[in-house]
């Protein structure tokens, strides 16, 4: 047996469930994990998925079969998934002060 192989599934209805997806994958091979990425505000699906196969052979099998499929109305965008890529620290900004710190006080506008 290979390795197992994350797969990114894209472009999938609102409505599309882990359940649908793992019967779609099923078909191809052993599904080891199947992950809906949902909106932590709403609860709503964010659109797509990650499906772990525990074969990788299998994998690129269910790849080339679904990639295009129509699901629920949507047609697939499946591809290997991609490590995610660290996050700079992001932030900056501000600044802008007077190097000491200090505020000049405002006295209104002079005449």
């Amino acid at each position: 047996m290979s390795n197992t192989m994350k797969l990114y599934v894209g472009n999938l209805a609102f409505e599309t469930t882990e359940n649908d997806i793992q019967d779609l994958f099923e078909e191809h091979g052993a599904v080891n994990e199947v992950h809906l990425m949902m909106d932590r505000m709403t609860g709503k699906s964010r659109g797509f998925a990650f499906v772990t196969m525990n074969d990788d052979t299998q994998a690129q099998s269910a790849m080339s079969a679904t990639n295009g499929k129509d699901l629920n109305g949507r047609s697939l965008k499946v591809s290997e998934a991609r490590p995610r890529e660290e996050r700079s620290g992001g932030g900056g900004g501000g600044g802008g002060g007077r190097p000491n710190g200090q505020r000049k006080n405002f006295s209104g506008f002079r005449r």
